[in-house]
């Protein structure tokens, strides 16, 4: 059931042969799935040179031709979602459920760059002289290196490059090795839709030997990153020395702020179905819960029962509710977190263990009594651990949800549109949502501010990434 782990280059699979590698392993088990292939350097050369012939032929493609190619990779995603899911869910861990709907969100997220890069509109601006005609217009930026990590095996690296292809760009994309296959499957799916050779181009490889090879070469005009804020800064850092564009979404700690006039019950349930999604290991995940202190006791009861509710498995079991962490190092991490915490005199309310005697899992886990500055509540956990504090007043919980360098996501409840409207102005993030935990969608520009990064994907704005405004005036 698992994939066949290929590199694509030039519209070619290629396999192991003469290539060095290492064992994907499935998260609920501990055990190898199969053996990933790493690109060479003579592979990224032609991966950099498809790229470069690819190119030609996609920016002359009209907007029109290059939507129906993308149309019908979305749909055969539709078509292979069951058999993607699995693929996505042995390999990440994630429940079956949740890896089907990132399938099915991905596939339209294809849909959607389709149909806006026939919208890629300049504008005419009035001259100044008789005759003439001063006109701004998009064109593609040309070839575009991405890098994307494995919490979000299809739907990270789908959003970047389609974004790209929709905008007239080719592209070389180094996904996660951890969980390869999902975008392997991805590619797949634009391969078959009749993207000419070059167009896309998929390699592995350790991460800092490729990204260094394609963001140096000078073929490649733009890149984009997803991952932590110190390898995005040094990836930022190659980028400028070639002046090449950049897009930076990288890591947060996003503030959840409950005030007393919101329904406590009601709100617990919803952010902690958003937290225990694919383990807490979200970019956008709630990871600090500040509730004011009228509803704070009925909050953190429902919170945790929540919590304790969870039926922790193999995500393939129709039973599970959370799978496993991603990887060992991501336990270690918790097993740290926790540690910190109760020195610090927090109180463990529910979890705080691994579970079972295989695979990566680690319980829900919910923790109060916590001062400002401890780990949990000052570096962001990328795990199902949640911190939930008391609050008293509003400029209060504003200066200690704006405390940290970062500014991803934010959440934020309440039953008065005053307070929504102020909240919403006083917090310093690229998203927040306001009485619910949706913070992206196709249509909607994602992205962070300070050190959560810069540009943004999905949207207008995603698009808009991938194109160079050129002004021509005609007399």
């Amino acid at each position: 059931m698992y994939t066949d782990l290929q590199l694509h280059i030039d519209g070619e699979w290629l396999g192991g042969a003469g290539r060095k590698g290492e064992d994907v392993v499935n998260p609920a088990t501990g055990k190898s799935l199969a053996s990933l292939p790493h690109a060479t350097a003579a592979d990224l050369d032609r991966a950099l040179d498809a790229a470069a012939k690819g190119l030609k032929i996609w920016a002359a493609t009209s907007p029109y031709d290059r939507s129906k190619v993308l149309r019908k990779a979305a749909d055969l995603m539709r078509e292979r979602a069951d058999h993607i899911a699995r693929i996505m869910t042995m390999e990440q861990g994630k429940v079956l459920a949740e890896a089907r709907m990132e399938t099915l969100t991905t596939a339209d997220i294809i849909d959607w760059m389709a149909e806006e890069g026939r919208r890629s509109y300049g504008r005419i601006i009035p001259g100044r002289a008789p005759n003439s005609r001063l006109m701004v217009i998009q064109e593609p930026v040309g070839v575009v290196a991405a890098f994307t990590p494995w919490n979000f095996p299809i739907l990270t690296p789908v959003r970047k490059f389609v974004a790209a292809l929709a905008a007239g760009c080719s592209v070389v994309i180094k996904a996660s090795e951890e969980t390869p296959a999902g975008c392997i499957e991805a590619v797949r799916c634009f391969a078959d839709a009749g993207l000419p050779n070059g167009v896309l181009n998929l390699v592995f490889g350790v991460p800092s030997t490729v990204s260094e090879h394609l963001i140096g070469a000078d073929i490649v005009r733009k890149i984009s990153f997803t991952g932590s804020v110190p390898v995005g800064k040094h990836l930022a850092g190659l980028a400028a020395k070639g002046m090449k564009r950049a897009t930076m979404e990288l890591g947060g700690h996003s503030p959840v702020v409950v005030f007393g006039d919101a329904d406590p019950e009601k709100s617990a349930e919803v952010i902690a179905a958003s937290k225990y999604r694919n383990a807490g290991q979200v970019c956008v995940s709630p990871t600090r819960f500040y509730v004011q202190e009228q509803v704070y006791d009925r909050f953190v009861k429902r919170f945790t029962d929540y919590a304790k509710a969870i039926k922790l498995g193999d995500g393939l079991d129709k039973d599970t509710t959370m799978g496993p962490l991603a990887n060992p190092r991501r336990l270690d991490a918790m097993e740290a977190i926790v540690n910190d915490a109760k020195s610090r005199g927090g109180k463990v309310v529910a979890g705080g263990k691994r579970h079972g005697n295989q695979g990566f899992f680690f319980e829900p886990t919910v923790i109060t009594d916590l001062p400002d500055d401890s780990k949990l509540m000052t570096d962001e956990p990328f795990g199902p651990i949640a911190p939930i504090v008391p609050f008293k007043t509003f400029d209060e919980v504003v200066e200690r949800a704006n405390s940290l360098p970062f500014g991803l996501a934010a959440y934020a409840f309440t039953s008065s549109s005053q307070t929504a409207t102020k909240i919403g102005d006083a917090i310093q993030s690229g998203m927040i949502a306001i009485n619910s935990a949706v913070v992206s969608m196709p249509e909607t520009p994602f992205g962070g501010v300070k050190e959560s990064g810069y540009g943004h994907e999905g949207g207008i704005e995603g698009l808009e990434a991938y194109t160079n405004k050129k002004f021509v005036s005609l007399s």
